[in-house]
């Protein structure tokens, strides 16, 4: 990565606070990018979370932080899709809340930290017992805190009906002195204003665009012929997890529309935490469509290795380079990260128009086949033009790639984060 240039004021302790840093989640995967360009501009880093795989020698594991713990599983479940909540239930909130407040201290005490960075745990309430307890050590101790929110209650159908409206007035997310809140994208920034009369930055999703991308190599060569495709099959990519939101419905019927039994979707990643329904309509949506469809989460990890069975495990930035195409048919996103990934590893990707890349990404210029909502005549005929016309793929990902660099790479993260450390430490930039 390239060495700041910027002044970027005094080395600071961070601890950045969730309920996981572990696998490849958006909220880990951007919060280990900021932690990257911090550290690069000579603060150093420190984590707590209930799920773990940061460095044990700046790490603090506090398991009720989690949010599948099951202290903490049997009382959100009392929480929403209903009006009220018992007395019982609130006493339990406030006894785990005042436990969490004592691993919130704990952490802080360990590492000494001068700043925290809260990762979408004051935003949505997927764990309402420690955003409340992050909101009142916020409030006890006055430490400079940079909240990064990635999704809101609101943004979420499951919130809508609820019992904690006090505390999510309260602490989704808090208002309070020497606290710069930060969204990523432009939507949440207008309706965190509008709601809650907070002000916020932008940070967008970012990807490392000053470093080229890896690409085929020894390893990871024999990847295609490893989850079960010909050299000659067209590889279409759905790099996300398995979750109603991320349309997959209708990368499935592309490829049926396609008509070309050498077309086969691959899915990258597991199932979400959403229930098993969505993945059952899949599957009864491929055998119906007769297409043949790989998913390859058990043979994709975070490092490359061996399972128990000897075979290679791979990582995304194996699966990239092998893709021909990628889908991103998503209904709604926070940002995008798959988008980003796309675009670095230089590959055409059908993208749905959901709102965030419709107001966001889509005006700066990006070249992609677009859809909305449906997979028309149109999106097939684009389709099949780009994976026969190796010269305008080649236009598209060059295009795509130096609007990637300017808008989402590192150093746009790297000014932004300067200033907001500037403004809690009246520091200039």
């Amino acid at each position: 990565m390239t060495p700041s240039l910027l002044p970027v004021g005094a080395p600071r302790r961070i601890g950045f606070i969730s309920t996981r840093f572990h696998g490849t989640d958006g909220v880990t995967l951007e919060t280990r990018k900021w932690a990257q360009i911090l550290e690069g501009m000579g603060h150093s880093s420190y984590w707590m979370a209930g799920l773990l795989d940061a460095p044990p020698q700046a790490s603090y594991e506090a398991p009720l932080a989690f949010f599948n713990h099951p202290e903490v599983a049997a009382v959100q479940e009392k929480l929403f899709g209903v009006a009220t909540r018992t007395r019982e239930t609130t006493q339990q909130i406030f006894a785990l809340k005042e436990r969490l407040k004592d691993d919130l201290y704990r952490f802080i005490a360990k590492f000494n930290l001068e700043v925290l960075v809260p990762e979408n745990i004051l935003a949505i309430p997927m764990h309402v017992p420690l955003g409340l307890a992050m909101t009142e050590v916020i409030a006890e101790t006055g430490l400079p805190v940079i909240a990064h929110h990635h999704d809101f209650s609101w943004e979420r159908e499951r919130f809508t009906l609820n019992a904690v409206n006090d505390y999510l007035q309260a602490a989704f997310p808090p208002l309070l002195f020497r606290m710069e809140h930060v969204v990523i994208n432009s939507m949440a920034q207008k309706e965190l204003a509008r709601r809650y009369g907070i002000a916020s930055q932008i940070i967008p999703n970012i990807l490392d665009f000053e470093t080229p991308p890896p690409g085929i190599d020894a390893y990871n060569a024999d990847l295609r012929r490893e989850i079960g495709l010909r050299e000659d099959d067209v590889f279409v990519l759905q790099p996300t997890r398995v979750v109603a939101r991320k349309g997959i419905e209708h990368a499935i019927e592309l490829v049926r529309r396609l008509d070309d039994p050498r077309v086969k979707l691959v899915i990258s990643h597991p199932a979400g935490d959403e229930g098993g329904g969505y993945i059952q309509m899949l599957r009864e949506r491929i055998e119906d469509a007769r297409i043949t469809v790989l998913f390859i989460a058990d043979r994709v990890g975070e490092t490359r290795g061996r399972d128990a069975l000897g075979r290679k495990i791979y990582t995304l930035a194996d699966v990239y380079p092998h893709a021909d195409l990628v889908t991103y048919p998503s209904h709604y996103e926070g940002f995008g990260n798959a988008f980003l990934e796309a675009v670095y590893f230089r590959k055409p990707v059908v993208v749905n128009m959901y709102t965030v890349y419709a107001r966001d990404i889509d005006p700066l210029g990006f070249k992609t086949i677009g859809m909305t909502q449906l997979v028309t005549n149109d999106v097939i005929a684009q389709t099949r033009e780009v994976l026969a016309n190796a010269a305008l793929r080649a236009d598209w990902a060059g295009t795509n790639f130096e609007l990637g660099l300017k808008y989402f790479s590192y150093a746009v993260a790297r000014r932004k984060l300067a200033a907001r450390l500037a403004n809690l430490y009246g520091e200039g930039v």
